[in-house]
């Protein structure tokens, strides 16, 4: 008898704490790890993360957070190449150079 009323006890206690563990997560993401995880995803093809990622943030927070990676990356990129961001970029999508 004891032993049941422990376990509805816990439940009892679990159950909001799991629901407010729930709306943490889904605040804890911001557009740029949204973003980083898209890319990620869309890179190694997996639809799941991607699909999860995209629920993260609004459509246009993540379209945002993708340009701001992508001018990221290609600054780094550029740099460590000693070329031009548009001669990376160019180069990258597989375009004559200008």
């Amino acid at each position: 008898m004891f032993d049941k009323v422990r376990k509805a006890w816990h439940r009892l206690l679990s159950a909001p704490r799991t629901e407010r563990q729930g709306e943490r997560d889904r605040r804890a993401h911001n557009l740029f790890e949204a973003a980083a995880v898209y890319v990620a995803a869309c890179a190694e093809d997996d639809q799941d993360r991607i699909d999860e990622a995209s629920g993260w943030v609004s459509p246009e927070a993540l379209s945002f957070g993708v340009n701001e990676l992508a001018c990221r990356a290609l600054i780094a990129l550029a740099r460590e190449r000693d070329e031009s961001p548009g001669t990376v970029a160019r180069s990258l999508l597989g375009l004559p150079a200008a």
